[in-house]
């Protein structure tokens, strides 16, 4: 799987931890940056990795800042991107389960590295419950974002 990666200067030294993990689980990583501790402004990476993301170019995002709320905003402006803000697997493996999230944020000033890892692999290796429930709700999100944001191009 191809993974698009972005972060602020709160969330390089995550990024670099969850990156490894994922190279190591055999996936592709894009990492769209930042790549140091410099102050910097998140949208400036988040939003290429979202768009790259909602354009097919890569499957699914995880966005690393302070807090995880500042990618998920920002993510979740564009067309096809369900971002969530999960602090640990439980939340992860819900997000992946009743709403098929395709991009995961999280706080590096939130969770620790150890947590991190567990909440990613547990959002990685979650699929969609296929229960009509499920299928219905997800299906209504998708229809709003259809109806309310401009399709990428």
């Amino acid at each position: 799987m191809k993974i698009a990666m972005a972060n602020d200067h709160a969330g390089t030294q995550l990024k670099r931890e969850i990156k490894a993990y994922l190279e190591r689980e055999g996936h592709e990583v894009q990492d769209f940056g930042t790549y140091d501790e410099e102050s910097c402004d998140l949208p400036d990476f988040v939003y290429p990795a979202a768009l790259a993301v909602a354009k097919g170019e890569c499957d699914r995002g995880i966005f690393v800042d302070g807090v995880g709320y500042g990618s998920a905003m920002i993510a979740n402006k564009i067309n096809g991107i369900y971002a969530v803000v999960c602090q640990d697997p439980f939340c992860a493996q819900l997000a992946r389960e009743h709403n098929d999230s395709n991009v995961l944020c999280l706080g590096g000033k939130i969770i620790g590295g150890a947590i991190a890892l567990e909440t990613v692999k547990k959002w990685m290796h979650t699929e969609p419950l296929t229960a009509e429930k499920y299928r219905r709700r997800v299906e209504k999100v998708k229809e709003i974002n259809n109806r309310h944001c401009v399709e990428v191009k």
